[in-house]
């Protein structure tokens, strides 16, 4: 289960939502919807780059990271907390299981439940090049 945002830094709770749910989804053998429950809330919305995904639009999302995604890591640049909402701003790093690295900047304003389940976010993202060869431990 999600921590509460006022336990720690907005940069730690971003780090800490994402690291152990992209876990789950890649290398556990969890039901999609059941590593769902435990970060986001049934009414959960979340808008990337004009694209609105609801709860079962997440869940198929997640199917084909699962397949595909084989390493990651998250680099919290800086985040803003206000309550149960965030402003930050981080990247994602992926190693899928065809191609190279795949590099997301990621624009965040998101509202929590005060248990630390996401309910909204509104995202930005740009895919770049990778600054250097990634390395992978």
């Amino acid at each position: 289960m999600v921590k509460p945002l006022d336990t720690k830094s907005p940069e730690q709770f971003v780090a800490d939502f994402f690291t152990p749910f992209t876990q789950a989804v890649v290398h556990g053998s969890e039901d999609a919807s059941d590593v769902m429950a435990r970060y986001y809330t049934r009414d959960v919305v979340q808008v990337a780059d004009g694209v609105r995904l609801d709860w079962d639009r997440l869940v198929a999302h997640l199917r084909p990271v699962r397949k595909n995604q084989r390493e990651f890591r998250f680099d919290v640049h800086e985040a803003f907390a206000d309550g149960d909402r965030i402003a930050a701003r981080f990247t994602i790093h992926a190693r899928m299981r065809k191609g190279g690295p795949v590099v997301t900047r990621i624009h965040m304003f998101a509202d929590f439940t005060p248990d630390g389940l996401l309910r909204r976010a509104e995202q930005l993202t740009r895919t770049v090049a990778p600054a250097e060869p990634e390395t992978w431990e």
